[in-house]
């Protein structure tokens, strides 16, 4: 995939403050002590003041220092705190694009010169069929999908964009398409029909995560390779659908999404290459309806909601891959969920979304590293 790109607030300062309040001056008509209890209260301070420095002294032979040592973290939380600030990227928003119509739920993948945002739905809740292409120039239409499909999920698997599953009018859809410039053909099927799902290419093969089937919600991953059709490649915890989802490293990230009614607050690994799911980290908070991004080895989360309809978050969280911790890494112009997202190389574009109120938006935004 072409490392195209389509770009053309400060960390607040904490200060340690002096207490402000201040103990009155003696008043000058009030007579001094007498000079022996003057004397007396000099020898009881400087009694006070060797008996603290022998404590002092006798401190730092025990401990390695009085009032000036480090704090030492203990436990594994705190050593995931540490962690989740080194090499964690701050973004900053450097571009904003309009589309040609509001969506959510859109269906995003980069592709040579840009991205394609395929199908979703639009303000009035409608699936749409709709293909866009978003590169330096703006974004346009370009073509439509066979079906109108919203709650799929797109992957770039060597330079070719695949579209795969959603839900429309006949319900879910099974279909895997290959996406041309204008138009998309059936390239395979799932094992199932499938709404609601994520996906991430590793290698030459796009990984389906979760789903559901407008009866029940799936805990598989599926993975698809051109050539050779598609397979359950591993097993997830619990049903899911909803997660944010971004490949880094050889590995799959998963974080949140739905389970039952709930957001969940899971982060989990899969690696292709055993077949094997684990829970790596925890989110600060339960999420789902988020999008998920790679970027400078991070996998990044931006926005989403709580089980509620109307919770939507405007932060953008980084979570590092070797441990799972994650910190703040930005916040988005508003609260919005159900994005779409592609990492670009040195960018991620974030398309459409959802608000607290309902309205459904028509931007594209990019992020980079500050």
């Amino acid at each position: 995939m072409s490392a195209t790109t389509l770009s053309a607030a400060a960390e607040p300062t904490f200060r340690c403050r002096a207490d402000t309040a201040r103990v009155p001056a003696r008043s000058r008509s009030t007579p001094p002590p007498p000079a022996s209890e003057e004397r007396r209260a000099r020898s009881t301070v400087r009694r006070r003041r060797l008996a603290i420095a022998t404590l002092c002294a006798l401190a730092q032979l025990a401990a390695g220092g009085c009032g000036g040592g480090h704090a030492v973290a203990s436990g594994h939380r705190g050593s995931r705190q540490a962690a989740s600030g080194g090499g964690a990227p701050t973004l900053r928003l450097s571009g904003v694009r309009t589309l040609p119509a509001p969506v959510q739920l859109p269906a995003v993948a980069a592709v040579s010169g840009g991205v394609l945002a395929l199908g979703g739905l639009d303000a009035g809740e409608a699936s749409t069929a709709n293909m866009v292409l978003i590169d330096q120039s703006g974004a346009r239409a370009v073509g439509r999908l066979p079906l109108a499909l919203h709650d799929a999920a797109a992957a770039s698997i060597e330079g070719q964009a695949y579209y795969f599953g959603g839900g429309g009018a006949g319900g879910a859809s099974g279909a895997i398409f290959r996406v041309g410039p204008a138009s998309a053909s059936l390239a395979g099927q799932l094992p199932v029909g499938a709404s609601d799902v994520g996906a991430a290419t590793v290698g030459h093969s796009a990984y389906i995560v979760g789903g559901y089937t407008e009866v029940v919600a799936l805990r598989t991953i599926v993975a698809y390779t051109p050539g050779s059709g598609a397979r359950v490649a591993g097993t997830l915890p619990q049903p899911l659908r909803y997660a944010a989802v971004a490949a880094i490293g050889g590995k799959v990230l998963i974080a949140g999404g739905t389970s039952g009614e709930a957001a969940q607050q899971e982060i989990l690994s899969f690696d292709p290459a055993t077949g094997v799911v684990r829970q790596i980290g925890t989110l600060p908070h339960p999420l789902t309806h988020a999008a998920g991004a790679s970027l400078g080895g991070r996998f990044l989360v931006f926005g989403g909601r709580g089980s509620e309809r109307t919770s939507q978050r405007a932060e953008i969280l980084s979570i590092d891959p070797s441990d799972g911790s994650a910190r703040r890494a930005g916040s988005l112009p508003r609260a919005l969920s159900d994005l779409g997202a592609a990492s670009l190389g040195t960018e991620v574009a974030l398309v459409g979304g959802r608000d607290r109120s309902g309205t459904v938006h028509d931007q594209v935004l990019t992020y980079r590293a500050r």
